[in-house]
């Protein structure tokens, strides 16, 4: 089973989780959030979503579902991300976490149409870096 790991920006992943939880009927399985928020460095924050990512991952690999495309949740776990096995989508809103949470045995990750929209920076300029809060 695919894990599901939500980086947004302050405590918006929690009480969406939360929200799906009530709409499921129970919490889904591997599942996990991060809640980023204007102090954390984004080195920590990597850190952080790196640890989380190898207690979801269970073989078949992880989406990684963030608030905002190009801010800082999204930049800081960009460099996480591997084609076909740890994937990001931006955009996340509360239909979304129902229907990936439900479907997560029949997601693949082998095509690149399928393939998120979180961007796949190697520097750290830019909006949420550390020289530049104004992607907040």
């Amino acid at each position: 089973m695919i894990g599901v790991l939500i980086v947004t920006h302050g405590t918006i992943g929690e009480s969406l989780l939360s929200s799906a939880s009530q709409i499921l009927g129970g919490l889904p399985p591997l599942v996990a959030t991060l809640g980023v928020s204007r102090n954390d460095d984004p080195d920590d924050i990597t850190l952080r979503a790196g640890e989380l990512l190898e207690g979801l991952d269970q073989g078949d690999g992880v989406l990684v579902l963030t608030d905002i495309f190009g801010a800082t949740p999204g930049n800081a776990i960009s460099q996480l991300l591997r084609d076909g096995h740890i994937e990001g989508a931006s955009g996340l809103s509360l239909p979304m976490l129902p229907w990936v949470t439900t479907r997560t045995p029949i997601i693949r990750f082998s095509s690149p149409a399928r393939r998120g929209t979180c961007p796949r920076r190697r520097s750290r300029s830019g909006p949420g870096s550390r020289g530049n809060r104004s992607g907040w």
